[in-house]
């Protein structure tokens, strides 16, 4: 009974397990799967065609890296139905295709030959990657440069950058991580130089992220990372040292750049860059060299044409070699060269490939001379017609003309080299100013070639409005004491009540009295003098003897007409003499500013000028006469400014502020203040670009000889005047580019 019993429960356990593992299997079949992974041309461009048992709900989302080449593409909840883990494709620029699957997902990796853009795009249970080389394109433009685009700019307005971190991995490397504002930020990843250039395109970034970072302490090759705005980019610039390679990823609104050591493998024959093909293993003794090429081929899957020339045999053993690298080694060991059509190699002794290369292209430059000319008109929107058709027939020893109808008949065509000029020897442009057109006439292809170099330079050119501000400041301070001494005879008049209505004795009198005619109070222009308090009798008209000034030194100050005196009168009746004191005093301060603030729009280097003044006329006398010169007094700015590719804007100034001066025999003299510079400034921002300081004192004392130096009582013979003026002039310079929207910025 127990024995049955123990069967009967591992039967039952037998059981479920089965059933776990039929629902299990109905579970996975459940789920969508890849069936297939296939590659094909459609209008140059290549696709890969990715198809599912099941459509999706949404587009997967991927990623792109630069170094391996290589795109990810994951599929949430999707299995691998194809059995198999890598697909060889083989086309254009997609070598092959890995399907790695894990319970939540399946990933599809394209390993790439170069860097390329994508595009997804679903049509029912087919998810379609379309593939755009813009790595080639660029390489091609500039050899020395590595360029990545990971998307596309879809913003319609600008936005700003979260933050700018950077930290090290556990492998020594460095990651430059950069927050995104949202996943439809275009990214530009340029390889210049020694350093790795990365733009946000309709980025900004914040003011507290503008800094340079020195990370050098952190033991990675990154050294510095330095963050600048530029227009409506953002660019970042990366400076590693040594030997680096890099990756870069984007994983929804986060940007990685990952810079590492280079891993050195010295069972390698080369550590270039260059070679990137699938590795290989080669052992041959005395082998023939086109049975080592056709090797070679069948591992490649390229078609590869040996010309019959090729011969020899070779001994060699390679391990672990790109087979690119191994191809080159091989080629050079026999003195041969390679041409390449697509997946298709032509190998061939280097002498008859640059034999036929050259055929080749004599019988290029034979048939432009026999292809039929087209002429086309081409319209310009914001360039000058009579400027741009010299530049295009323009040779090495001349501009090709100053506008009107531009001819190459009656330009020789050994007179110049070819690609001295733009245009084939052949061709010709005219301008048309009333239109603004460009007719030019040429082969099909230089008009092409003309259409594509006429959209670059047809463009709208930048504005940038320049603010100059010129503060003249003034401040004076003067100070003055001065001193008048005199005296006269008293006659007493008879007639009336007859003498002086005063009293017996001396008297004091005190003055307070202003006279406008002499500026002191007490003395009067004439000979007589009027005393304050003495009332003489007799007739009418009669009154004091003549008098006179034996010492007079007033206080005086340049440019002040009024001053303060005190005067005091002592005189005796009974002598018939009088005598009068008279203390004149002056302060003067004052202060005062010019300000003056040009302004103008231009265009990018183009120059501009503006003034304000009055011309004053100068007679001049020569042989032929006299002639009336007139020159200018005026508030002049003259600028040229140039913006950079930073978004700053480089100046070349020329600042005047001229003023009338004093009045001479020959005419007027022209006061001037003048400042000829070249400054770089950022966007926005304001400058000193000079300034000039003037400072002048002048002390000054008048005395009498010997009475002036007597302690205490010599300052009644003595006038001092101190003056004080201070004089300072600044210019301050602010540029600001006008956006396309006509707004300052």
């Amino acid at each position: 009974m127990i024995g049955s019993t123990t069967r009967l429960h591992q039967r039952l356990r037998l059981a479920a397990v089965a059933l776990a593992a039929v629902l299990g299997a109905a579970g996975v079949q459940a789920r969508p799967s890849i069936e297939s992974v296939t590659a094909y041309l459609q209008g140059g461009t290549e696709v890969l065609r990715i198809e599912l048992t099941e459509p999706l709900t949404e587009a997967p989302a991927g990623f792109a890296t630069q170094s391996p080449a290589r795109i990810a593409l994951d599929f949430p909840g999707v299995g691998n139905a194809t059995g198999r883990s890598l697909v060889e494709v083989n086309q254009g620029n997609i070598r092959t295709a890995n399907i790695v699957q894990t319970e939540e997902r399946a990933r599809v990796v394209l390993n790439l030959r170069q860097t390329a853009t994508y595009s997804t795009q679903m049509q029912g249970r087919t998810v379609l990657v379309t593939l755009d080389a813009v790595a080639g394109t660029s390489a091609a433009a500039s050899p020395s440069a590595e360029r990545t685009v990971f998307a596309e700019g879809h913003n319609a307005d600008v936005l700003a950058l979260r933050d700018l971190d950077f930290r090290r991995s556990p492998d020594g490397a460095g990651r430059v991580v950069v927050a995104l504002a949202n996943n439809q930020v275009g990214v530009d990843l340029q390889q210049q130089g020694k350093g790795l250039v990365v733009e946000f395109l309709r980025s900004s970034l914040p003011e507290g992220l503008r800094r340079r970072l020195d990370v050098s302490d952190f033991g990675t090759p990154v050294q510095t990372i330095s963050a600048t705005q530029q227009g409506e980019r953002v660019r970042v610039l990366i400076e590693p040292t040594g030997e680096w390679e890099h990756s870069a990823y984007q994983s929804d609104n986060q940007f990685v750049v990952e810079v590492r050591p280079k891993k050195i493998d010295l069972n390698k024959l080369s550590q270039g860059p260059r070679y990137t093909g699938e590795k290989l293993s080669l052992n041959f003794q005395n082998i023939d060299v086109r049975s080592l090429l056709q090797v070679i081929a069948d591992f490649t899957n390229f078609n590869i044409v040996t010309s019959d020339t090729v011969t020899g045999a070779l001994t060699l053993r390679l391990k672990d070699v790109p087979w690119d690298q191994a191809l080159q080694i091989i080629m050079e060991a026999k003195g041969l060269g390679m041409r390449k059509s697509g997946t298709v190699l032509w190998i061939a002794p280097k002498d008859e490939i640059d034999e036929r290369t050259k055929k080749d292209y004599e019988a290029t430059q034979a048939l432009q001379r026999l292809e039929p000319l087209r002429t086309q008109a081409f319209q310009l929107n914001y360039a000058k017609a009579s400027d741009i058709a010299p530049r295009l027939t323009a040779t090495s020893g001349g501009s090709g003309g100053g506008g009107g109808a531009t001819s190459a008949a009656g330009t020789s065509p050994t007179a110049s080299t070819p690609g001295a000029r733009f245009l084939s020897p052949r061709g010709s442009a005219i301008d048309e100013p009333r239109t603004n057109q460009i007719f030019v006439t040429d082969t099909a292809a230089k008009l092409e070639e003309v259409r594509l170099l006429l959209q670059t330079l047809d463009v709208p050119v930048r504005q940038v409005m320049i603010e100059a501000r010129i503060v003249e400041a003034r401040d004076t301070f003067g100070r003055s004491l001065g001193v008048r001494l005199g005296g006269g005879d008293l006659r007493a008049q008879r007639g009336g009540d007859g003498g002086y209505s005063i009293g017996g004795g001396n008297r004091l009198a005190i003055g307070t009295g202003y006279d406008n005619a002499t500026g002191s109070t007490g003395f009067q222009s004439g000979a007589g003098m009027n005393i304050s308090g003495v009332k003489p009798g007799g007739k009418e008209g009669e009154g004091p003897s003549t008098t006179g000034t034996f010492l007079n030194l007033p206080a005086a100050l340049s440019g002040v007409g009024g001053i303060g005196s005190f005067a005091l009168s002592i005189f005796s009746p009974a002598a018939n003499r009088f005598l009068t004191l008279e203390l004149s005093a002056m302060e003067a301060d004052g202060q005062g500013k010019i300000v003056s603030s040009p302004r103008l729009v231009t265009a990018d280097q183009v120059k501009a000028l503006i003034e304000q003044g009055t011309e004053y006329p100068y007679v001049v006398i020569s042989d032929r006469g006299a002639n009336t010169v007139w020159r200018k007094a005026v508030l002049k700015l003259e600028v040229t400014p140039q913006i950079t590719p930073e978004g700053n804007i480089i100046m070349d100034l020329d600042i005047s502020k001229d003023a009338r001066g004093e009045r001479t025999e020959q005419g007027l003299a022209i006061d001037t203040k003048h400042v000829i510079t070249q400054v770089l400034v950022e966007n926005g921002g304001t400058v000193v670009i000079g300034g000039i300081f003037e400072m002048e004192e002048t002390s000054q004392e008048e005395k009498i000889p010997l009475l002036g130096d007597v302690p205490v009582v010599g300052n009644l013979f003595k006038s001092r005047t101190k003056e004080s003026t201070k004089r300072e002039m600044l210019v301050f310079i602010t540029p600001k580019v006008i956006t396309d929207r006509g707004s300052v910025r």
